[in-house]
């Protein structure tokens, strides 16, 4: 029996993922739009058996959502084997978009059998831990830039690696309105943005991701992390070595780029 070529696309970027190959741009019908997009990121994701450490939300910047002509941002499963400890290595490749800085929280897994809408009132108690991050965003594919959301779903995500800083009990800090940063010295780059341009703020973020992992019916049983997004945008890595990313009352994280 012939696989369809949307099979035979995914099995070829589920190996590149697997592999950290890159391939050729997959077909655009698949990555023009976000729900053709997204039909095809859980296809690829249902042929993957490693272990889901938790979910990214991505396209989280009301600016970007405007250009693009987007609704509303969009979220994607994050393998274990993508997240390491701060300061550890993170190779690029001409593929590769950028780094970025956002806060993540970790969830405790009674969210599973929780009933009804995620609202910004009952948020709160599924909240165990929270923490700093780092995410260097890229594709598997020979291709550049960003012309829809689609481009982003259809990759994974766009997840290349997570960097995960120390983990803080959750209390609730002033998060829509904290001054963020990062910096490269040795080539003299430097970024700051602040929690507010992460979908109004990262709870809201977080709420949203939470709400379409319910839709979707995921259950994973345990407790699991969520990305929320960048406060600084995607950042040009305009050179190799050590990434420090700082938010304000949070904490610090870092990388080394090579």
């Amino acid at each position: 029996m012939t696989k369809t070529l949307i099979e035979t696309t995914a099995n070829k970027l589920v190996n590149a993922f697997l592999k950290n190959k890159i391939i050729s741009p997959i077909p655009r019908k698949y990555s023009k739009k976000l729900p053709e997009a997204e039909k095809f990121r859980k296809l690829c994701e249902s042929k993957i058996k490693l272990p889901i450490i938790g979910f990214k939300a991505a396209g989280t910047g009301i600016p970007l959502i405007k250009k693009l002509k987007e609704k509303e941002p969009f979220y994607a499963s994050v393998y274990k084997k993508n997240v390491l400890k701060s300061g550890k290595k993170v190779k690029i490749n001409k593929s590769t978009l950028g780094i970025e800085l956002e806060v993540c929280y970790q969830i405790k897994k009674s969210f599973f059998k929780s009933k009804g809408k995620i609202t910004s009132k009952n948020i709160s108690k599924y909240i165990s831990h929270m923490s700093t991050c780092i995410e260097v965003v890229g594709y598997r594919q020979r291709k550049k830039g960003i012309t829809s959301f689609g481009d982003l779903c259809s990759d994974f995500g766009a997840n290349v690696k997570f960097l995960l800083g120390r983990k803080k009990k959750f209390k609730r800090i002033n998060i829509k309105n904290l001054k963020t940063n990062i910096s490269n010295k040795r080539i003299h780059q430097n970024v700051n943005g602040n929690t507010n341009t992460v979908y109004i703020h990262p709870l809201n973020s977080l709420r949203f991701v939470l709400n379409k992992v319910k839709k979707d019916k995921i259950n994973l049983g345990k407790n699991f992390w969520v990305f929320t997004g960048s406060t600084v945008g995607v950042v040009p890595i305009k050179g190799k070595g050590l990434y420090i990313g700082k938010i304000e009352n949070l904490g610090s994280v870092k990388t080394i780029i090579v």
